[in-house]
């Protein structure tokens, strides 16, 4: 029930952190990966190599999530070249910090548009494709800032927030007609984007000591779920937002 074998995933975000491990795990499971980042190398990557070497296939794009033009450029481009997808993952995202008083219009647009307007587009573009196929299977990456609002970070908080909302609305008209619609929402990872809160010790100890774990959470930790999600053996889960955090949101 988790073999991807045959399987088309394209996945954003995957040139490192999270996104990278997403789709190394689709790939030991069978599937062949379209990678999609801002800077991804079109030819010779780490994660191109590491995908051929599984003996799957892998094909790079660029797109710029900010960019409304660029997005539509990547979608009339890969839905040229693969006119059959099987997974989705909308893993691209960014975040910006500044308290809410100082948080400017500027940070506001670039996050929700990166987070969630783009995502809504691409997911809308490639959904059409799944409901000819009668089949998909769609998960986002969500955020514990999907159920929590944060410290310094609004715009995200919001577009997380609305990454939840818009997991279930699709579900809502997807689960139906074959397409299942999911999101993972990580908890605190080390990754690029929790650098700042590992480098303070103070936000560091506070964080850890609420995990249940112990620990920050790794990369490879979304393998397992990611490939439940994107595989048979979740055919009846809809609109799920599935925690991967070490215990935190049961503290």
């Amino acid at each position: 029930m988790f073999d991807l074998s045959g399987k088309v995933a394209l996945v954003t975000g995957c040139k490192r952190g999270i996104g990278k491990a997403m789709a190394i795990g689709l790939a030991e499971a069978g599937a062949d990966i379209i990678g999609v980042s801002a800077n991804l190398e079109l030819q010779g990557s780490e994660i191109e190599k590491e995908i051929l070497s599984l003996g799957r296939k892998f094909k790079a794009y660029q797109a710029d999530f900010s960019n409304r033009e660029s997005l539509y450029q990547l979608i009339k481009n890969v839905s040229y070249d693969f006119p059959r997808i099987d997974i989705l993952v909308n893993n691209a995202g960014t975040i910006l910090r500044d308290p809410a008083a100082d948080h400017s219009d500027e940070y506001w647009d670039e996050v929700l548009e990166v987070n969630l307007t783009s995502q809504f587009i691409l997911s809308r573009e490639i959904g059409r494709i799944m409901l000819k196929q009668g089949s998909g299977k769609i998960i986002f990456t969500a955020s514990l800032l999907s159920f929590q609002g944060g410290i310094n970070v609004p715009g995200y908080a919001a577009s997380k927030g609305g990454i939840a909302r818009l997991t279930m609305a699709l579900a809502n008209e997807w689960a139906s007609k074959g397409i299942n619609v999911n999101a993972i929402a990580p908890g605190y990872i080390a990754t690029d984007n929790t650098a700042a809160l590992r480098d303070d010790p103070d936000r560091s100890s506070s964080i850890l000591s609420r995990i249940p774990a112990g620990r920050w959470g790794s990369p490879d930790d979304f393998k397992g779920p990611l490939v439940f999600l994107a595989s048979e053996a979740s055919n009846y889960v809809h609109g799920t937002i599935l925690t991967v955090d070490g215990g935190w949101m049961g503290r």
